[in-house]
């Protein structure tokens, strides 16, 4: 490959790794430019795990053998059939060399190089690849995994110059992931809040839209936990905004527990002692029982007084919801009924006959009208 090509390659690869909008993204871009670049027929980027010693391969691009998959569960390697990958960081680099690739072939070793290492060369051949190159990624001064591409039985082996080539093109790839993590980290602090570790109210928005949107179209239950902590002024009040801050962290952690008994629940603070628990898909008994643990454990918080909880479902009689606003308000409009008879048990929308309080209150245009002390009645 000229010049020309590879620089155009190297740029492709960029740009790929750039308009990644997910980590699964930029890896696959990653591989496949390289593959690309490099003239391969497979391509795979790899991570190192420290602490379990292994390689663990992130993405299998191009044309792949039984067993191989794009997006692997956990297909791994131990690290130390890789040694040129855990020993650059602690001598080569600390003479001021750098992570340069090497190649292998399926008869073993490239010509000058020492070392041979069977498993990687048996790994060749059962896959009927002729050739591979090796490229060590290093991310913030430290080896963070491999970038490995591969030709199959026939082709042209790789040869010294497109192992140089690879080191370029493997620190491209490690511009990339560097980028691809300060966006990650940029969006786990959009959507999350700052005190409790919790999602916060912009992450709930998006979260029950597309809820919404799967109850219309797929008929999905949707249900909606609302928790108003008790009690947390008078802490403030008392003693002070630091512990009333502990407060909030301890119940954060009570709810992230209890929202753990349903898969893939969403657990959030929605701003000041308001929080939430959003379930897509558990049978409504199901979060109810777990707004009933949540109830008893709270009460037996310290500094609190318990809290008040609402639960609305799709899948109770509380009419059609067409809209995310709609559930959001039958949760608040039972959590606020839960709040007035402190009752120590959540409060349930739909589940007092054809003409329950909390449906009425919910859509009664007065409950909005007065209604702004919760941000999420004002949803439009």
């Amino acid at each position: 490959m000229g010049e020309d090509k590879r620089l155009s390659a190297v740029v492709a690869l960029a740009q790929g790794m750039a308009a990644a909008h997910t980590p699964r993204e930029s890896w696959r871009a990653a591989a496949q430019g390289a593959c690309h670049a490099l003239v391969g027929s497979f391509a795979a980027l790899s991570v190192w795990e420290r602490e379990r010693g292994r390689l663990r391969v992130l993405v299998n691009v191009g044309e792949r053998t039984s067993g191989e998959v794009e997006y692997p569960d956990d297909e791994t390697y131990p690290v130390h059939q890789f040694p040129e990958i855990t020993e650059f960081l602690h001598e080569r680099w600390a003479g001021g060399g750098g992570p340069n690739a090497w190649v292998e072939t399926a008869d073993g070793p490239a010509a000058g190089r020492p070392g041979y290492i069977h498993q990687r060369v048996a790994a060749l051949r059962r896959r009927g690849r002729g050739s591979c190159v090796v490229a060590p990624v290093v991310l913030h001064g430290r080896a963070w995994g491999e970038l490995y591409v591969a030709r199959p039985v026939g082709e042209p082996v790789f040869e010294p110059a497109d192992a140089e080539f690879a080191t370029v093109l493997a620190a491209v790839v490690a511009a990339g992931l560097a980028q691809t993590e300060r966006l990650e980290e940029a969006r786990r602090l959009a959507f999350t809040d700052a005190l409790t570790g919790l999602a916060n109210r912009r992450c709930v928005d998006m979260r029950l839209d597309e809820a919404i949107e799967r109850h219309r179209t797929q008929g999905v239950v949707v249900s909606l936990v609302v928790c108003d902590l008790n009690g947390l002024k008078r802490v403030n009040d008392t003693l002070g905004h630091a512990v009333g801050d502990r407060l909030l962290e301890r119940f954060g952690s009570v709810l992230s527990l209890c929202g753990a008994m349903l898969p893939g629940a969403l657990v959030a603070r929605l701003g000041g002692d308001e929080f939430c628990l959003l379930a897509v898909g558990p049978p409504a008994d199901d979060v109810v029982e777990v707004a009933e643990e949540l109830c008893r454990r709270a009460a037996e918080l310290e500094l609190g007084e318990g809290v008040a909880c609402g639960v609305a479902s799709t899948e109770d009689p509380i009419g059609a919801v067409p809209s995310a606003r709609r559930l959001f308000r039958l949760a608040d409009a039972a959590q606020y009924q839960a709040k007035a008879v402190r009752g120590g048990k959540p409060v349930v929308a739909g589940r007092e006959g054809p003409d329950d309080p909390v449906v009425r209150l919910a859509d009664e245009p007065s409950h909005e009208t007065g209604a702004e002390r919760r941000r999420f009645r004002g949803r439009q």
